[in-house]
């Protein structure tokens, strides 16, 4: 567990650096972190995740400018998601491929809340690692997997076609993406994004009225995010529930 939270913390460092510059066709590796407001190299002892923030108290060494709470949220949530992740599955497949998803969820949550954009630069990618993880560790679990992917993909390209302002192309290829990685999991996991999404539009219509609030534009990814979640924790108990009460 401690080495998961460690890596989880460490990754979530990075996470942070790939949600920030991948949307913006910047490069991951140069030009080093630098400081928004001074542009001061920020020194190893300035990286160290959550613990740097703290220390300095949340502001650039040189300058004094405020860094954003967002950094360390972020890396602590990473580290929780890995920590939930090795302590919840009882599988090495169901933890790789844990471990895989959450990392790429991250940056796709952040993109999509700052920009309303979902990297193809990440979801290709995971989807691509989940086929090969899969492929390696659990070739049964494969045409499930296929099969669960290209349904979620195909339901969510059949909903962007009837309602374009509504959904988008990144949230289908995220749909097949999950669906790769959850297999018939998938299902409670759109469920859930699905009510939340219609939860939180319901509110903001209640809140700015109905022809303001249908203008509002709220991005879906965050939602899918939640739902994979769900998915991923307790998604196999769910169809099991469902099949073994209702068919």
């Amino acid at each position: 567990m401690i080495a998961a939270a460690i890596g989880g913390l460490l990754i979530g460092s990075f996470l942070n650096v790939v949600a920030h510059r991948l949307p913006r066709g910047e490069s991951l590796l140069r030009p080093r972190s630098r400081c928004p407001q001074c542009q001061t190299q920020l020194r190893a002892i300035d990286n160290v995740p959550v613990v740097s923030w703290v220390l300095l108290r949340g502001r650039c060494h040189h300058c004094g400018t405020s860094i954003s709470a967002r950094y360390p949220i972020v890396e602590l949530v990473t580290g929780a998601l890995y920590v939930a992740v090795v302590a919840t599955q009882d599988d090495p497949v169901r933890i790789v491929l844990g471990l895989l998803l959450v990392t790429a969820l991250v940056p796709i949550t952040l993109s999509d809340l700052e920009l309303r954009l979902i990297p193809n630069l990440i979801t290709g990618p995971a989807a691509l690692a989940a086929v090969v993880a899969i492929a390696a560790l659990d070739f049964d679990f494969l045409p499930e997997a296929l099969i669960a992917g290209a349904a979620a993909g195909g339901f969510f390209f059949l909903a962007a076609v009837m309602y374009p302002r509504g959904m988008g192309m990144g949230d289908v290829k995220l749909a097949g993406m999950l669906g790769l990685y959850l297999g018939r999991a998938v299902a409670p996991a759109i469920f859930i994004a699905l009510i939340a999404g219609v939860a939180v539009g319901a509110a903001v219509i209640a809140r700015k009225g109905a022809a303001e609030g249908r203008k509002t534009a709220v991005p879906f990814g965050p939602f899918l995010a939640l739902g994979e979640l769900v998915g991923l924790f307790v998604g196999p108990e769910l169809v099991d529930w469902y099949r073994d009460n209702f068919l």
